[in-house]
């Protein structure tokens, strides 16, 4: 429950101030995505840690190391597009899972910064999703 009113805060505070506040949190980079529930047909927000791969933007599926994929991951792979916010830059972008050499290279990188996710994976038996959001245009 907790977690649900930082994020809502997060939120808040990076739209109100154009990511001036909330774009870092314990030292990553945060993106906005907003996907839209492929059951209930309402708008989510959800701020994000991301890491740069070229013009590409990589997010991680990794719902703390549960033992299901976040809701945002089902709902983002369901739409396809949408479009993020960084600091105070919205962009339209193109969702894709990493798959092969590509997620083994990305993988790398995201536990190369952020070692939180060795322990998540650890914790569970599924896969954690490596999703690229590629700008469009």
């Amino acid at each position: 429950m907790w977690i649900k009113v930082l994020m809502a805060m997060n939120v808040f505070l990076y739209r109100l101030t154009r990511g001036a506040f909330g774009s870092r949190m314990a030292g990553q980079s945060v993106l906005l995505l907003p996907t839209i529930g492929r059951k209930s047909g309402k708008a989510f927000t959800i701020p994000l840690n991301y890491y740069r791969d070229g013009e590409n933007y990589v997010v991680v599926a990794s719902n703390w190391g549960k033992e299901y994929h976040p809701a945002w991951f089902y709902n983002l792979m369901q739409q396809g597009r949408t479009e993020i916010q960084v600091k105070d830059r919205k962009m339209h972008v193109q969702a894709s899972q990493a798959t092969g050499d590509d997620y083994d290279r990305l993988w790398k990188v995201v536990t190369g910064k952020n070692d939180y996710y060795i322990r998540y994976q650890k914790q569970t038996d599924r896969k954690i999703p490596l999703i690229i959001l590629t700008p469009e245009g």
